[in-house]
């Protein structure tokens, strides 16, 4: 859907651009000429509007020239520098809350072709710890939102039972370096309520509301937060204390053990802040520079609602830069 709405942005900016230009320098002076040899035949006589009746502009030119100025603007901003995002799904959680509305640095990892993504000019790499909106490797189609855990070359490692992450640089190369400081706080419960259609300890859920707000729903069940540390990054994750991580179900790089991956060169390991609730990479494997859309820098709208259903209110204080 979104590089559909960047080829229909492209394409109209590029036919009002033509018009806007065959206008500017061609269709224009010929009025001109026309009104001013109108004007020398009737001595100087006319006023304006019986000047514009003698060569009027066609209102699909003129709207197409009032319009091409807006549509360059909106294009070049959403293409090279900011672009906006809504939070659809829990997985970023408590970061981002679905129903926040994000701007996304697109020139932080390179001035790229909107249509082709093909990296114009490069102007950095990703961070451990940055959150990247990115092109889902499986379908580029579809923009995913996670924070970067490993970076090229890492030796990624998922402790299923404890939920921790370890990260040691340099493994691609065929010797690891001294592994990255990676910290927890005391697990203590979260303000975060879960809530499951079919609650069976592992199963998903389809709801997260605030226990202020909601008090303890049927079938709910409260989360476990704490800190992650990951090198000089710092911030919350979310985790549901009875369910189990499905290591059957990661993602198996060869040559690995299972829930252990070596980023190879060229690409980044993902994971989403709601550990439990986040189809990332420990799922379907690796993102490509390539598909990287740019960086995640501040909330600019906040509405309180739930995955697939209209808001109910508005949270204008989560409105500021994203941490």
């Amino acid at each position: 859907m979104a590089n559909m709405f960047a080829l229909i942005l492209a394409l109209a900016t590029l036919i009002t651009g033509i018009v806007w230009c065959l206008d500017k320098f061609k269709w224009a002076p010929v009025r001109r000429a026309k009104r001013q040899q109108a004007q020398d035949q009737a001595a100087n006589t006319l006023d304006k509007a019986a000047l514009d009746n003698v060569a009027r502009q066609p209102n699909w030119v003129e709207t197409s020239v009032s319009v091409f100025p807006v549509l360059a603007i909106v294009f070049i901003v959403r293409s090279f520098i900011y672009e906006p995002f809504q939070i659809p799904s829990g997985s970023m959680m408590p970061t981002l809350l679905i129903g926040d509305f994000i701007l996304v640095e697109k020139f932080a990892y390179g001035l790229k072709d909107p249509i082709t993504q093909t990296t114009l000019i490069p102007t950095g790499h990703p961070k451990r710890g940055d959150i990247v909106v990115f092109k889902y490797p499986k379908n580029p189609s579809v923009d995913y939102i996670k924070r970067v855990i490993g970076l090229p070359g890492d030796k990624i490692v998922f402790d299923p039972f404890s939920k921790t992450v370890s990260v040691t640089p340099g493994c691609g190369e065929g010797h690891c370096e001294a592994p990255v400081t990676i910290s927890y706080s005391p697990m203590e419960k979260s303000d975060f309520l879960q809530t499951f259609s079919g609650f069976d300890g592992n199963e998903v859920g389809n709801g997260f509301y605030q226990i202020s707000k909601a008090g303890m729903l049927p079938g709910g069940l409260q989360l476990g937060e704490r800190q992650e540390t990951l090198g000089d990054v710092t911030h919350n994750i979310l985790l549901v204390n009875q369910a189990q991580s499905q290591v059957g179900d990661y993602y198996q790089q060869e040559g690995q053990p299972p829930a252990t991956w070596i980023v190879p060169a060229g690409e980044y390991f993902m994971m989403g802040d709601n550990r439990d609730n986040s189809a990332d990479s420990r799922y379907w494997g690796f993102v490509p520079e390539k598909n990287l859309v740019g960086k995640a820098v501040a909330i600019w709208m906040s509405f309180d609602k739930q995955e697939g259903q209209w808001p109910t209110g508005v949270r204008l204080s989560r409105i500021g830069s994203i941490h």
